[in-house]
């Protein structure tokens, strides 16, 4: 390409980037596309033995309801995902994940089969290979209304629907060959897929037990599957960008996800890439005896049940979602698609740029039924984690007996050690009101309740408070989410509390390109506090902190590597100095650009390279991913003249220079070093190592770490 060509790129993402800025913000909410109102309950369990090992456990009515809700109901978020597929630069493409093939899933993916399947000998009528029941026993979709739930795509927490936009128009243009093969084809958004896929919640939670783990994990029976241990294989960047070359800025974005995270705020950007654990859900019962009152004012007070105050637990990484925990469940369904026509109409997805507004709970009531069925069913889902959701014992795996070996007077010692310097933030068994747990008096209340028999029983292993990032230490970005803000896309779902939180004042952060440290003040309206997770089963959740960058991953999902992640894991959260530091940064392994499909901007067709895409780069490799990814782009209109709007155009203007220039890699380098200050001032959140923090148990001497490590293993 040459240079005069470069610089029509790159004037053409100017030209890009304004017509994004100048795009209307809707508020009249709209009516959902997708009408269908007569959902029907189904009476069985589908998924018989899952959770119990494969025992026979009866199951309560509204566990039951609840149980269908978490695994077979996407609402209408089919629709959603059918929508990115077209509109995310050539990412999202969930049909892509369900034709592949059945026995490569878990180690491409990360993904779990949906047990009694099997990969059909003939491709069905539109040439794509879906998985079929291999038995009739496995078929309970013939016994469910398919409108509702859809039908099995083979992936647990999947759902296919026919499309209804795929007419006689889109089936004379559908060719499953090159569907699979010519990204010209499958990147061209005026596609029409003959399905579109609806994603249940337990896509993201579902897991193999680690208490009777599968001997091949694509091949699991139910007894092998548990659908709240939490997902700590899934690979982000192969299930939503597996298509992408990695010279994509976009699949280097996503791979910086550690297996078993997930950006939440990715669609509707806060412009922070601050991927999260897909966590576990235990002892519900002992979570909710300290939640805690909540001021909640506005939309929230739409909600169902919600009343001013509002007793809640703190859920999401950042304690946002604090209006209760079935206003909480509810929420989560529209972040993973549902009523996405309103939905998206608040913000810009994937780009940002024009400011969010909040999606209103009273719309989301009157006009979407998929809505008020979630809404309606929360509380069953809640009823059934309460009921089901037990703590997944190290002692009840096999193989236990290797390294279950302390003897009572470690675990006494060790459990001393947790009650003075752990059960603050990590027990939910908390002192009587008036003795303050820092004290000298809350202390021994703890050591006193410790040494108790009964103290894990129905124990969370966390508690109901907010730890300001000063002191936690941990990377930030997640503790500055900002989508929960006031007027912002979750406004509705946050308390008047959380809004009103104090600013927690600056944090030090590592500057990659100087290696020196220097601080940031840590931006409030909420933001700035962790909510401290829970232990339950932390022997088979590693690696730790909110982003899993604590320890290595294993991929594999027998006891023995499970083991083998919390002690990598556990050594380097109680000895700092075995951490990575520096090393942790995610950066780009490869010269990068952003590339745009075509068919994205037509009217640029003859920028586009012979791939079929619009190139704007080169990004160096070796390039901090947060540098670049954390810019916040907000800019609030045209009318708007700001300091921020002047930097983002300097930087534009500079990586035009890159391209118009033909820079090799490190010349490309030295010019983008110029551009580091202009970014940094973008920047949402500059705190790019991702394994620092939670120094709190590196102080105790060694024969202290080692004991609370044998008493954390009987969680």
């Amino acid at each position: 390409m040459n240079a005069e060509r470069k610089g029509l790129v790159s004037g053409a993402l100017l030209s890009i980037v304004i017509i994004l800025i100048a795009a209307a913000c809707a508020h009249q909410a709209v009516k959902p596309s997708w009408s269908y109102a007569s959902f029907k309950e189904i009476d069985f369990d589908t998924f018989p033995g899952m959770d119990f090992q494969g025992r026979d456990v009866p199951l309560s009515g509204d566990d039951l309801k609840g149980r269908i809700v978490w695994n077979l109901w996407s609402g209408d978020n089919g629709g959603f995902w059918d929508y990115l597929a077209t509109h995310a630069f050539g990412t999202g493409d969930l049909l892509k994940v369900v034709i592949s093939p059945r026995n490569q899933r878990f180690e491409t993916y990360g993904l779990f089969n949906q047990p009694g399947y099997m990969r059909p000998a003939q491709p069905d009528e539109y040439g794509l290979l879906i998985d079929v029941p291999r038995e009739a026993k496995y078929d309970f979709d013939s016994k469910i209304d398919l409108l509702t739930y859809g039908r099995s795509s083979g992936i647990m927490g999947l759902r296919l629907f026919p499309n209804p936009n795929f007419d006689a128009k889109a089936k004379a243009n559908w060719d499953a060959n090159r569907y699979q093969n010519d990204p010209k084809y499958y990147t061209d958004k005026n596609l029409v897929r003959p399905y579109v896929v609806g994603m249940a919640c337990s896509f993201c939670h579902v897991g193999a037990d680690p208490t009777n783990p599968p001997a091949d994990p694509d091949e699991p029976e139910y007894a092998n599957l548990n659908d709240y241990v939490g997902q700590h294989y899934f690979k982000v960047s192969e299930v939503f960008a597996h298509d992408l070359p990695k010279n994509n800025f976009v699949w280097q974005l996503l791979n910086s996800n550690r297996p078993g995270t997930l950006d939440t705020g990715f669609i509707a950007t806060d412009y922070l890439n601050n991927p999260g654990t897909m966590n576990g859900i235990f002892n519900l019962t002992g979570r909710m005896n300290v939640a805690v009152p909540e001021h909640v004012i506005g939309g929230a007070l739409d909600l169902k049940g919600v009343t001013d105050p509002q007793l809640t637990p703190r859920v999401l990484k950042e304690g946002a979602d604090s209006v209760g925990l079935p206003a909480a469940l509810s929420r989560v369904y529209l972040n993973i698609g549902e009523y996405w026509e309103e939905w998206t109409r608040h913000f810009n997805p994937l780009i940002g740029i024009k400011k969010q507004s909040p999606i209103r709970v009273a719309d989301a009531q009157r006009l979407s039924p998929h809505w008020n069925w979630s809404e309606s069913h929360a509380p069953a889902l809640a009823t059934y984690f309460i009921d089901v959701a037990k703590p997944l014992k190290l002692a009840n795996a096999p193989g236990h007996e290797k390294y279950l070996k302390a003897d009572e007077k470690t675990l006494n010692r060790g459990k001393r050690v947790f009650a003075q310097n752990c059960a603050r933030c990590h027990s939910s068994k908390q002192p009587p009101a008036g003795v303050n747990p820092q004290t000298p008096e809350g202390r021994a209340w703890f050591e006193q309740e410790v040494m108790k028999p009964d103290f894990l029983d129905n124990n969370f292993l966390g508690a109901e408070i907010r730890v300001p990032v000063t002191e936690v230490k941990t990377n930030a970005a997640r503790s500055v989410a900002s989508n929960a803000m006031r007027d912002h896309i979750w406004d509705n779902f946050s308390s008047e509390t959380y809004k009103t939180l104090p600013k927690t004042g600056a944090i030090q952060v590592w500057d990659p390109f100087t290696g020196k440290t220097r601080p940031w003040e840590v931006p409030g309206g909420g933001r700035g506090y962790y909510r401290p997770p829970s232990l339950v089963s932390v022997w088979c959740c590693a690696p730790f902190f909110h982003n899993n960058a604590l320890g290595k991953h294993v991929a594999k999902v027998d006891v023995d590597s499970r083991m083998e992640a919390f002690n990598d894991a556990i050594e380097k959260l109680l000895w700092a100095e075995k951490r990575d530091g520096a090393g942790s940064i995610s950066r780009t392994t490869v010269e990068s650009s952003l590339q745009i499909p075509q068919s994205y901007a037509p009217w640029l067709k003859s920028l586009a390279g012979p791939d079929g895409f619009i190139h704007i780069g080169p990004i160096p490799q070796g390039t901090p991913i947060n540098l670049i990814a954390n810019t916040n782009l907000e800019l609030g209109g045209l009318g708007k003249t700001s300091k921020q709007i002047a930097l983002l155009v300097n930087s534009l203007k500079a990586l035009k220079q890159v391209n118009d220039e033909g820079l090799t890699d490190d010349a490309a380098t030295q010019r983008l070093l110029t551009l580091v200050p202009d970014f940094y001032a973008l920047n949402s959140c500059p705190d790019f190592i991702e394994d620092e923090g939670h120094y709190f148990g590196t102080v105790l001497t060694d024969a202290d770490k080692r004991a609370l490590i044998e008493f954390m293993k009987t969680f």
